[in-house]
């Protein structure tokens, strides 16, 4: 899978486009971007990654993503009579320090926005009333469109309903200066997370030894390059209990771990409750 880093044109004297957009269920690819995002799914499904998160998605899908996250809908079944689209809104990175933003009444918005970075997955029937909103925005502009806007804000701080979706640190702090490393890097992994991850085979990706590559991975993403594996390891395990009736040792071995003691260990680590009590969780 093809990870790649956009440029979002937002135009001039605007902090935030509105766009419907269709999907290609050809085109699955990885990217990122500097951006705020707010992705609504008007119709389709498939898969979602975001981060190390993989999870399934369905029409009406709201996810609110912040600036640098890697993310992907990956459109696995569409109808004929409704092609799959999304309404995508995106806000130019700096629009949470802009003058406007910085009042005392939007003090919330902004929290909001600077606890997006892992991704937030917006969930219940308040999702559809948000939907109904973003559908009329595509064909505004001006205050009206601005005016939409606050509305969405203040339907989105009404959901209580809601789930961060990548693991706490799994992605990365500086994203743009070494894009083109950090993208193989991202790709070698979701490609062979479930095969094998070899440090050397990762390290000469980017044509550095071994302890380079670890201080550099280090150093660009504020992780270390096995607990970046073990952690998407762990994501697709919670997504496997969460969704699935497959036993416990199956997932270990699908997620890349031989040994199950190895897996429950790094599982309970990571969060915080074993798979078994995490399963609880969906029962």
């Amino acid at each position: 899978m093809e990870i790649i880093y956009e440029n979002i044109f937002v135009p001039h004297r605007h902090s935030f486009i509105t766009r419907k957009l269709q999907l290609d269920p050809k085109s699955h690819k990885i990217h990122s971007h500097k951006n705020f995002e707010l992705n609504y799914i008007s119709s389709g499904s498939g898969k979602r990654i975001v981060g190390n998160n993989i999870s399934s998605f369905k029409g009406g899908d709201l996810v609110l993503l912040g600036p640098d996250t890697p993310h992907c809908w990956e459109i696995l079944e569409t109808d004929q009579n409704e092609p799959p689209e999304c309404i995508v809104t995106h806000f130019y990175e700096n629009i949470i320090s802009s003058d406007f933003f910085n009042i005392p009444e939007l003090e919330h918005v902004v929290d909001l926005l600077k606890n997006s970075g892992n991704g937030i997955w917006f969930k219940g029937k308040k999702t559809e009333k948000v939907g109904l909103v973003l559908k009329k925005m595509v064909s505004l502009n001006g205050l009206e469109l601005y005016i939409e806007l606050l509305k969405v804000f203040h339907l989105l701080l009404g959901i209580e309903e809601r789930e961060y979706l990548a693991l706490p640190s799994s992605l990365p702090t500086s994203y743009d200066k070494d894009q083109t490393h950090i993208n193989k890097i991202y790709e070698y992994v979701f490609k062979n997370i479930m095969s094998g991850i070899k440090l050397k085979e990762a390290a000469a990706l980017v044509y550095m030894e071994p302890g380079s590559f670890c201080r550099y991975f280090k150093k660009k993403t504020n992780k270390t390059f096995m607990d970046y594996v073990k952690s998407v390891r762990i994501g697709i395990a919670s997504k496997l209990l969460a969704e699935t009736d497959k036993q416990i040792t199956q997932i270990c071995y699908e997620c890349g771990y031989n040994n199950l003691a190895n897996f429950n260990h790094y599982f309970k680590i990571i969060m915080k409750k074993t798979p078994s009590e995490y399963r609880k969780d969906f029962t």
